[in-house]
């Protein structure tokens, strides 16, 4: 029964997440299409079949049963629903291809802008209503790196200290992670090693190794090895540790961090001799994990119990900077992403995602951050969405735009046989993208059960 409120519940965060974006899409080219009072036949929320609709005016409003996209019917223009019956009537004088190129152009970038705009607002709206906590890079001494992890892979070792990022010093530990940066093509990172500062330089393959391995540098991975507290009967009780006793070194191997702790444990089933500090005194326990578990019943401080979190507020004149910063990094990411994957750098196969890859982000990050991980991913997206579109691929609108920038520059329109056929193949290279992307999901998903 979990595992189907799971999917229920994953689909419906999915739904309500496509459901903003698409309608914000949508609207865009809706509301530019009557402001130039253009005949909008359609406003469609979803594809077919039909669950529900009504027709208010001249304009047929409709929710489909497939959420994955919606579409607007504007008079005299060949679009989504492939309908070339009036190429051969007379123009009317409230249909898209009477206007000039001009107004064509704003309608078609309008959903994209109205994306852009959507995002800018979450983003807003969260840094006024949530503020940003933040960990200053000073507070965190170090870190813990196992054996072929991503970050021992790319250089970094135990103890290392990282405190910039391409070139940049960084006062906060989240700014070592935005999007902009980590997807340059030549990532560098500032490490204070010792008393010595080197840049670690990254492969080509960096973000492949982060979405195989299935992460990076995280907060648990500066946790110290010290014991938050002692399970009542486990055999950690039983061999005498006590809450607040700092575990330095393991089966004779010194210790600084709570990883290096489990990691030892972890792969010694037998007695594991820890030498402890407890107060001013070093004593040296023996302890043998419980056999079913292979776990000693102790537990580490959390990350907001050691680390000198800041909650930073924001005024309205502040918040507005802080949504068009976080826009522009998005936006920034996501373009370099998008480059590096074109251009054969980052693996299409561990980076592109479709519905399935969507949904399972969407319901994670509501999971770890409730309603503001809901609206931070619904603004990412609809970021993603507006660049996507943008795509120069008939039957998206950067399709569109491209005919328009061709019927601006040669002052002709491109025959409309030849649009509808562009339209045609644009639509089944996207649904055979499509499929192709879900597929691929779905292996991802299986591999990483």
């Amino acid at each position: 029964m979990d595992w189907i409120l799971n999917i229920s519940t994953t689909i419906l965060i999915f739904i309500a997440a496509i459901f903003i974006l698409v309608t914000v899409h949508e609207l865009g080219h809706f509301l530019a299409a009557k402001f130039f009072k253009m005949r909008v036949d359609k406003f469609s929320i979803g594809f077919p079949p039909k669950i529900f609709g009504f027709k208010k005016g001249e304009t047929e409003y409709v929710i489909g049963a497939t959420p994955l996209g919606g579409y607007v019917q504007i008079a005299g223009m060949i679009d989504e629903s492939m309908d070339d019956s009036f190429i051969d009537e007379e123009v009317k004088p409230d249909e898209f291809r009477s206007r000039p190129v001009w107004q064509r152009t704003i309608v078609i970038l309008a959903g994209v802008l109205f994306n852009m705009i959507l995002a800018l607002i979450i983003y807003i709206g969260m840094a006024f209503n949530y503020g940003d906590t933040v960990i200053p890079i000073q507070s965190i001494d170090g870190f813990y790196v196992a054996e072929e992890s991503v970050a021992s892979q790319i250089g970094l070792q135990t103890d290392d200290k990282i405190i910039g990022v391409n070139g940049k010093e960084v006062q906060y530990f989240n700014q070592l992670f935005s999007p902009s940066d980590l997807t340059d093509r030549d990532l560098t990172f500032m490490v204070q090693r010792g008393g010595e500062l080197i840049t670690i330089t990254t492969p080509p393959e960096f973000l492949d190794l982060i979405n195989r391995e299935g992460g990076f540098i995280d907060l648990n991975s500066t946790l110290p090895s010290r014991i938050s507290r002692v399970m009542a009967g486990t055999p950690a009780d039983s061999a005498g540790l006590k809450d607040g006793d700092e575990v330095i070194s393991a089966n004779g191997k010194s210790v600084s961090y709570w990883a290096e702790i489990v990691n030892i444990i972890s792969d010694n089933s037998g007695p594991t001799e820890l030498e402890v500090r407890r107060g001013d005194e070093i004593t040296t326990i023996s302890v043998t994990p419980d056999p079913e578990t292979n776990q000693i019943g102790i537990q580490s401080y959390q990350a907001a119990e050691i680390l000198d979190y800041e909650i930073r507020s924001f005024g309205v004149a502040q918040s507005v900077t802080v949504g068009f910063d976080r826009t522009q990094d998005t936006f920034f990411g996501i373009i370099k992403g998008l480059g590096r994957l074109f251009s054969g750098d980052i693996s299409v196969r561990e980076n592109l995602g479709g519905p399935v890859a969507i949904a399972n982000i969407t319901k994670e990050a509501t999971d770890r951050g409730g309603m503001e991980g809901f609206w931070n991913i619904t603004a990412f997206l609809s970021v993603t969405l507006a660049i996507m579109n943008m795509l120069p691929i008939p039957a998206l609108d950067g399709g569109h735009f491209m005919f328009l920038v061709y019927e601006g520059i040669t002052r002709r329109e491109p025959p409309p046989k030849v649009r509808m056929g562009l339209q045609q193949l644009g639509f089944i290279f996207l649904i055979g993208l499509f499929i192709l992307i879900t597929f691929n999901d779905i292996l991802r998903t299986i591999s990483g059960s």
